[in-house]
């Protein structure tokens, strides 16, 4: 038997049917009025958005506009190109002061020069991981600087230096989700989350900043899975056609450079096949890898799964207290 991309295919009519139903489900659970979708101009958020006109309609869709100093120049223009195509109401909250005043900027540039001591005022910057296809090498994250004059020098980060960023960092998305809460407990709706299965499963999100969520109505699907839904959503072609980007970094940063071991159409093909037991001959002649690069990126894929498997955990307990209704 062959094994590729055919392997992923899903019926988008009825998986939206049944998405908007979860959707509907929610809502009706948790007696709210409808939901809050914060929306970045990439394919997941605009994804979730059009399920969620298809599950309410669109007036009890309400739609965040998000950006920040260091957001990429486009960002808001794709999210209002969404945000248009669907008629949903928006509003747009620069998050910059926020992040000013609670240190973010600072915070991380201090962590920078921890390795780059001239780091400042007209400088951009990325951290990046080296590739996992094309070395065995321990993974190390570097910062990559580009000054003034537009030069640019890459560093190894050490473990101090990288925990600051990355802990700075991560302020934008708990700032976002602050604010699709504030909305939300504002409307009497629901928040919702953007993260696909890719995404879900390798941790790659922040704990109580984009990871938090009423629902998740993508977890569950591959990214090729999201980019058949957005085509069958009618969602924007620029939107479609849009490289993946964290914009995260002052400087542009693929998901490849900073986390995933590949782009998302090999990476669905490893992570499908991992889990359905597809023999690695099968998986590494679907992706054009060798069979050591395909087990670098198996053992990839299961170290994320353990050292992100606490983003995924409630609070521990000294004492679990049953929940509210379950008797």
């Amino acid at each position: 038997m062959s094994f590729g991309p055919d392997d992923l295919a899903i019926d988008a009519e009825a998986e939206v049917e049944r998405i908007a139903r979860t959707i509907r489900t929610a809502l009706a659970t948790y007696r709210r009025k409808g939901v809050v979708v914060a929306v970045s101009g990439g394919i997941d958020s605009s994804v979730v958005a059009a399920l969620c006109v298809q599950a309410l309609g669109r007036e009890r869709v309400f739609a965040l506009h998000l950006p920040e100093r260091e957001s990429s120049d486009d960002t808001l223009g794709y999210s209002r190109l969404l945000t248009d195509a669907l008629g949903v109401e928006s509003a747009v909250e620069d998050i910059s002061p926020l992040l000013e005043a609670a240190g973010c900027y600072r915070r991380r540039d201090d962590a920078i020069r921890l390795v780059v001591p001239d780091y400042g005022p007209g400088h951009r910057s990325k951290i990046v991981l080296p590739s996992v296809v094309d070395s065995d090498e321990y993974r190390l994250y570097s910062v990559v600087v580009e000054a003034p004059d537009g030069t640019r020098s890459t560093h190894r980060l050490t473990q101090e230096a990288y925990l600051g960023i990355v802990a700075a960092t991560n302020f934008k998305q708990r700032t976002r989700k602050m604010l699709e809460y504030y909305h939300a407990d504002r409307l009497n709706y629901l928040t919702t989350g953007t993260p696909n299965r890719l995404e879900y499963d390798q941790g790659f999100f922040v704990k109580l900043g984009d990871g938090a969520a009423d629902i998740k109505p993508i977890a569950h699907l591959y990214k090729s899975q999201v980019y058949a839904l957005a085509a069958h959503l009618g969602v924007p072609r620029e939107i479609r056609q849009r490289p993946s980007t964290t914009d995260t970094y002052s400087m542009p940063q693929s998901q490849e450079e900073f986390y995933f071991s590949l782009p998302y159409d090999r990476m669905d093909l490893c992570l499908y096949g991992l889990d359905n037991d597809v023999p690695a001959a099968q998986i590494g002649a679907a992706t054009g890898l060798s069979a050591e690069q395909l087990d670098r990126v198996f053992r990839d894929i299961q170290q994320k799964r353990r050292t992100t498997a606490y983003l995924h955990e409630p609070p521990v307990l000294t004492e679990q207290v049953p929940a509210i209704g379950a008797h």
